[in-house]
């Protein structure tokens, strides 16, 4: 149940590893459609990524 607790980190990694399977995927295929969801997992790693550091450098704002 260790993943339970740090689940904001698991699911950040989760997204960066699904961002780089879908673009390794279409870049062997040469699919749009695949690029622009790997595209679009990736935009979605960053933002939440930033609001991780955002939350972890906010003094006495956590909620554990």
């Amino acid at each position: 149940m260790r993943l339970l607790r740090r689940l904001d980190v698991v699911l950040i990694l989760f997204e960066f590893v699904l961002s780089v399977v879908f673009l390794s995927i279409s870049y062997l295929r040469g699919s749009m459609y695949l690029r622009g969801v790997g595209v679009g997992l990736l935009i979605a790693w960053v933002t939440s990524a930033i609001a991780y550091l955002f939350k972890v450098k906010a003094p006495g704002d956590a909620v554990e």
